[in-house]
């Protein structure tokens, strides 16, 4: 019998796969990168730069500031981590920021760069500090995990054959443009990129967890903010649960995932 012809394009495919590989931080999961940080943190900073000129900061003073501490809190834990490893460069260019955005969602989001959103429609789920360090630093995990690099590099392998970001703004600008807005476009009422698969998710949470440990959060916190938010539920689950499903699974993976993040607590 004979063998099926290969194709040759498939086989280019792979090897440029194989060699634009990096690897996650802790986890040490291989992702795909075809994106480069300069290229990525430019086009995340022009769009959350938009978005904070079309929203309203919210007006609440010790609300905000508690998003910000717990925020700047995981910060902190993260560069000092990365710079411990000999990760720092990973983390070159960030241009840390957060804001509360005045919004009855339920939600808040992480752009390339640390960009971060929360939404005051989450604060009475979150309840406090360390509420919204559960938060936090689970989108800050999908940001250092370059989890938005990952699939910006998928839809170019998808859809441009994969063809690096820089040489794909350069020869396609509008259609590279319009994958960027499909996959992080951050709309006025909805204000969230679109869903990350469950690998991803169970990593962000897991690094999540850690990252919050580092910052001297009890993780055991987002049991109780993970069940708060799964009773929001309903007809119309809060746009965070949308984007960041939960489940039974979820919740299993979280509690086994405790033990190792409570390696790294420190009150």
């Amino acid at each position: 019998m004979k063998k099926p012809k290969i194709g040759l394009f498939p086989l280019l495919i792979a090897a440029l796969l194989v060699q634009s590989c990096s690897l996650v931080p802790l986890t040490g999961r291989r992702q795909v990168s075809l994106v480069s940080d300069a290229d990525m943190l430019s086009m995340s900073y022009a769009q959350y730069d938009q978005f904070m000129k079309e929203n309203k900061p919210s007006p609440d003073a010790a609300q905000t500031r508690l998003v910000k501490q717990a925020g700047r809190r995981i910060q902190n834990a993260v560069a000092a981590y990365f710079d411990r490893n000999n990760l720092s460069q990973s983390l070159k260019g960030y241009a840390w920021e957060f804001n509360l955005i005045e919004n009855k969602e339920a939600n808040a989001w992480c752009m390339p760069g640390g960009k971060v959103a929360v939404y005051s429609g989450i604060l009475p789920i979150t309840q406090n500090e360390s509420g919204l360090a559960v938060v936090t630093s689970h989108e800050i995990a999908h940001a250092v995990a370059k989890h938005s690099n990952e699939r910006m590099s998928q839809a170019l392998v998808a859809q441009l054959g994969g063809q690096a970001l820089s040489e794909a703004l350069k020869q396609k600008p509008q259609q590279t443009q319009q994958i960027w807005m499909t996959l992080f476009g951050v709309g006025v009422q909805v204000g969230a990129v679109l869903p990350y698969n469950r690998l991803q998710e169970s990593e962000a949470d897991r690094l999540g967890l850690i990252f919050m440990a580092m910052a001297g959060y009890d993780p055991h916190t987002a049991i109780g903010f993970w069940q708060r938010m799964s009773r929001q539920g309903g007809a119309k689950p809060p746009e965070f649960l949308s984007t960041h499903p939960t489940d039974k699974k979820r919740m299993t993976k979280i509690i086994a995932a405790m033990p190792e993040a409570m390696k790294y607590y420190k009150k």
